[in-house]
């Protein structure tokens, strides 16, 4: 048994009772016969618990002494074996002069090195169990357990093409400036840290929290400032979980839009995100409802109110401004049905879900932003999956559609005189896993996220204070490898056909290859 072990022990025990000196300064009261019972175990298991708790530290402490002794013996033994001889030619002689002697010693020298290798053994089994007894343990303020997790993943990124995020392929452009296309480098700011804690158990419900960052948040403004990732948040939640109800507070991906196609080159954001994948990370609330129908199927109902992102950027780095949907001073609404089964040793799962806000962008100009999803996930065989999603909307630059853009002018938004309008889109991707045993899966992957050509001509200016850059058509194709030898590591080989098209039909593309090393802990 192991110090972490006594520890969970602990912090599941009850609240010691009030002092003895508070207790005196309370009126007496009749003695009840439970309580004092209830007492008299909890003394009890305390008393238990701290003789546990001296075993292990004398088991550690007798680990501690006989690791010493071994280090001292074996390096006495190695320090034996390095002594050089006094002289060659004394040995040299010495052999010549009685060859049976040297025979003689080679048996001692099996035996010596037979002993060294059972201490070099004994020495990393004893080295093993005081590592476990005192390795570095993530700890909380508070009596309830924390979990350190993460992601280091680097990334080897080739482009043939121009892309307006060279390692995060979304969409594609011209050439930068100086007339240049292509591009090699290397990525690491994709890498995660994540932080989870088990909270008490509240009416019922047990509670955790759970917090995601990343270092994709920019770039300083520095000399090679493009490996000098920003600290960014990514998620952070708190879950009320019931047997079959559960309440989810924070920032979160959509629930009405929760798949997302399989990929380690873009995993500061999912991938497919510019091309039919509806993402972003918006604080919201909401309630989750299951329902057993038998004994291998369930139905899952979702509720809840989010922040109304309308796709604006701030426009100070410091100082929170509202965007046109929280000037509409109410939240969006999102809800969604799915029902699932078990199929083939996995999960069937169909699901369909909607979306609403309300957008104000001045001078008595609003739109309604909607959306209506589905989403599925079906397996075809044991080792084949197809899954997806599929939208039409409007106004969904918040969720990343229509290429991040909500409402479009006739002329400046500053214009009481301009008109609006929210931009229709529509768009889907699918995805192929093939898992071709436990450590190595295929996943080809294709999407496409569609505005309506036609309003970006007749309206041409974006509702964010600029001539619209009008992007009508995005679409990527990909295509990967994911090899994982254990279970903490995973390689990935990815190939990605981007193709852009802007109002007039101008065609951009790119091909971009990445390659991925990431280390799980």
């Amino acid at each position: 048994m192991a110090f972490p072990i006594a520890t969970v022990i602990l912090c599941l025990l009850p609240a010691s009772p009030v002092s003895a000196q508070n207790q005196s300064a309370r009126p007496p009261a009749a003695p009840d016969p439970s309580l004092a019972e209830a007492v008299r175990q909890l003394q009890q298991q305390v008393a238990e618990l701290r003789s546990v708790v001296a075993d292990l530290r004398s088991e550690s402490d007798r680990y501690r002494a006989e690791t010493r002794a071994l280090r001292e013996e074996l390096h006495a033994v190695m320090a034996e074996r390095s002594q050089p001889p006094a002289t060659v030619s004394a040995t040299t002689l010495t052999e010549a002069a009685n060859p049976q002697a040297v025979a003689s010693s080679s048996p001692a020298e099996s035996q010596n090195e037979a002993r060294l290798a059972k201490l070099e053994e004994q020495y990393d089994l004893l080295t093993g169990k005081v590592d476990d007894q005192y390795q570095t343990k993530v700890e909380s303020r508070s009596k309830y357990k924390l979990r350190l997790s993460g992601l280091v993943l680097l990334n080897l990124f080739s482009t043939r093409g121009y892309l307006l995020n060279a390692d995060l392929p979304g969409i594609s452009d011209g050439p930068d400036p100086l007339g240049r296309y292509n591009s090699t480098g290397f990525s690491l700011r994709q890498s995660q840290i994540g932080l989870e804690v088990f909270g008490p158990d509240v009416a019922g419900a047990k509670t955790h929290g759970d917090l995601q960052a990343d270092f994709a948040g920019g770039f300083p403004n520095a000399p090679n400032g493009a490996a000098l990732g920003l600290f960014r948040l990514r998620t952070a939640t708190v879950h009320f979980d019931w047997a079959r109800t559960s309440i989810v507070a924070g920032q979160d991906a959509p629930f009405f839009s929760a798949l997302s196609p399989t990929s380690f080159a873009t995993v500061a954001e999912p991938a497919l995100s510019y091309a039919g994948n509806l993402w972003t990370w918006m604080p919201q609330v909401r309630v989750e409802r299951r329902l057993a129908l038998s004994e291998n199927s369930s139905f899952t109902l979702q509720g809840g109110i989010l922040d109304a992102f309308d796709g604006e950027r701030p426009p100070y780095s410091y100082g929170r401004t509202a965007q046109a949907g929280e000037y509409s001073r109410q939240p969006a609404y999102a809800a969604r049905l799915a029902w699932s089964r078990k199929l083939l040793g996995q999960t069937l799962m169909l699901g369909t879900g909607g979306y609403y806000s309300r957008q104000n962008w001045g001078f008595g100009r609003n739109v309604d932003a909607w959306a209506g999803t589905a989403d599925w996930n079906a397996p075809i065989a044991r080792w084949l999956t197809l899954s997806g999603e599929f939208y039409r909307g409007r106004a969904l630059g918040g969720l990343g559609g229509g290429a991040y853009q909500s409402a479009l002018f006739t002329a400046n938004p500053a214009d009481p005189n301009s008109r609006v309008r929210g931009l229709d889109t529509v768009g889907g991707w699918s995805q192929l896993k093939f898992r071709v045993s436990p450590k190595i899966e295929l996943n080809a992957a294709a999407g496409q996220d569609n505005p309506f050509a036609p309003q970006l001509r007749a309206y041409p200016i974006a509702g964010y204070g600029s001539v619209n850059g009008a992007i009508a058509r995005n679409q990527s194709e990909l295509f990967n490898v994911i090899y994982r030898p254990r279970s903490d590591l995973v390689l990935s080989a990815e190939y990605r056909h981007i193709g852009t098209h802007d109002a007039d039909n101008t065609p951009y593309s790119a091909d971009h290859i990445n390659l991925s090393l990431g280390i799980l802990f």
